[in-house]
C-alpha cells in the first residue's frame, strides 16, 4: 500500500455503517490499513465506537473490538471524505414502486461529494449499480472538472457471513482506465486472495447476474413445491428422491421465501436495463413473490381462516439473522389478515413487542408456517395434531 499514507486515511467508506459498508470497513483495518466509517447515522456511529456491531454479521465484533479507535473509526462529517486516498462508494440503491431502479440518490451523493475530492484520489463503487452508472460518474466528474480514477469493484458476500467471506472469496475488480484498475487491485490485494481483473460493463453484469441466477433458481424449486402441493404431492420427498445419488439434480435447494434486499432488486435491474425483456427474471420474479399468496390459498380450500390463529414461526428474510428488509414472512401475514385470520408471529433475532415466544406459537396456534429455518428451529418438537406449512422440509426428518 506504498503511496497511500499521504492522507490522513487510506480508506473512506461511504455508507460505511451499513450491511456491506461496515464489515468491509473493519476487514480492511483489520489488515493495518486506516479506515474511516462515513455515515448519517449517529446511533449506530457510537455503538460502533464502542465496539458494539448494530447488526448480526458473525466474527465482526471482535474484529471490531480489535480495530476501533485504532485502525478504524467513524464520521458523520462529509469533509473526512477529503482525507483518503481511496473512497469507497457502499450506499444503498433500491428499485421503486415500478421495480425500476432508483439512481436519483446515487447521483445526488456525487453532487454533495464534488467539493470534497480531488483528481489524486481513486473511486470504488462497491454498490450494486445499474450497467453504465459508472461511466455516467466519471461524466459527471468530469463535468465538475473533476479527474478522480474510478473502479467497479461488487460486493458478493452472504449477509451475515461477510468477515469470513471477504478473506475467501475472489474479487471482481474493473476500472474505467488502466490508473483505476491497478489501484484497485492494489488495494483488494490486501484482503482478497485472489483478484479478477475484467472489463467495467462485465462487472457491472456480473453482480447482477450473480443475484438473478440465485433468484431464478429459488424460483424453479419454489415452482416444483407449487406443483408438488396442488397435486396433493410432498416436495420434500420427491426432492430428495430426485437428488440421492444423481449428480445432475444435486443443486436443487429447498424451497422457501427467497427474499432480502438483494436477489429480486438485482433481478429487476436486469430487466430494466433490457426495457422488460428479461422474462426469465419478470416470471422468476413472480412465483417467488407469489408463495405466499399460494400457501394462503392453499389453506383458504381447508379450512375457514377467520376462525383460526395462523402462527408465523421466523421473519427474518434468512436464517440466523436480524434482517427484515423485504421478508416474505411480513407479505404472508398481510394476507392472512386480510383473510381475517388471527395472526402470531416469533422470531428469534427480531425485537417486536407484538411477537410471541417460538413456545408460545406452536401452542396456541391453530395452523404453524415455518417463515425461515433458524437453527434454533430445528430442535423443536412440532405438535403432529396441528397443520403444518413446512416449505423448507425442517419436520420430515426421514
Amino acid at each position: 500500500m506504498a503511496g497511500v499514507k499521504s492522507k490522513k486515511y487510506d480508506i473512506v467508506v461511504i455508507g460505511g455503517l451499513g450491511h456491506v459498508g461496515l464489515p468491509l470497513g473493519i476487514a480492511f483495518a483489520n489488515k493495518g490499513l486506516n479506515v474511516c466509517l462515513y455515515d448519517i447515522d449517529p446511533q449506530k456511529a457510537k455503538e460502533v465506537m464502542k465496539g458494539r456491531m448494530p447488526f448480526i454479521e458473525y466474527g465482526a465484533e471482535e474484529v471490531l473490538k480489535k480495530t476501533v479507535g485504532k485502525k478504524l473509526t467513524t464520521s458523520l462529517d462529509m469533509a473526512d471524505i477529503a482525507k483518503a486516498k481511496y473512497i469507497i462508494v457502499a450506499i444503498g440503491t433500491p428499485v421503486d414502486e415500478y421495480l425500476s431502479p432508483k439512481l436519483k440518490g446515487f447521483f445526488d451523493l456525487f453532487e454533495k461529494l464534488k467539493t470534497h475530492l480531488d483528481d489524486s484520489q481513486t473511486i470504488i463503487v462497491r454498490s450494486t449499480v445499474y450497467p453504465k452508472v459508472c461511466k455516467q460518474i466519471e461524466t459527471f466528474l468530469k463535468k465538475n472538472k473533476l479527474h478522480c480514477k474510478i473502479a467497479y469493484c461488487p460486493e458478493r458476500i452472504i449477509q451475515g457471513y461477510s468477515i469470513k467471506e471477504l478473506n475467501e472469496l475472489p474479487q471482481i475488480v474493473a476500472g474505467l482506465t488502466p490508473a483505476a484498475e491497478k489501484d484497485a487491485i492494489k488495494l483488494f490485494s490486501v484482503l482478497s486472495p485472489k483478484v479478477i481483473p475484467v472489463r467495467i460493463g462485465e462487472a457491472e453484469l456480473i453482480k447482477l447476474f450473480a443475484n438473478a441466477w440465485r433468484y431464478i433458481m429459488f424460483a424453479v424449486t419454489n415452482q416444483f413445491y407449487m406443483l408438488s402441493t396442488a397435486h396433493g404431492e410432498n416436495y420434500d420427498n420427491i426432492r430428495k428422491a430426485l437428488m440421492d445419488g444423481y449428480g445432475r439434480a444435486a443443486s436443487i435447494p429447498s424451497a422457501g421465501f427467497t427474499a432480502g434486499p438483494c436477489l429480486l432488486k438485482d433481478t429487476m435491474q436486469l430487466a430494466s436495463f433490457t426495457s422488460n425483456n428479461f422474462q426469465l427474471g419478470i416470471t422468476a420474479m413472480q412465483i417467488n413473490e407469489g408463495l405466499p399468496d399460494f400457501i394462503v390459498a392453499q389453506l383458504r380450500q381447508e379450512y375457514d381462516l377467520s376462525k383460526l390463529t395462523v402462527g408465523i414461526l421466523g421473519m427474518t428474510f434468512k436464517a440466523d439473522i436480524d434482517d427484515i428488509r423485504d421478508s416474505l414472512s411480513y407479505r404472508l401475514r398481510k394476507l392472512l389478515l386480510f383473510n381475517h385470520a388471527n395472526v402470531l408471529c416469533s422470531d428469534e433475532f427480531v425485537k417486536d413487542s407484538s411477537f410471541v415466544s417460538k413456545e408460545a406459537l406452536l401452542k396456541k396456534s391453530d395452523i404453524i408456517i415455518i417463515g425461515v429455518v433458524h437453527s434454533a428451529y430445528k430442535k423443536l418438537s412440532f405438535p403432529k395434531s396441528k397443520k403444518i406449512v413446512d416449505l423448507w422440509g425442517l419436520t420430515k426428518k426421514s
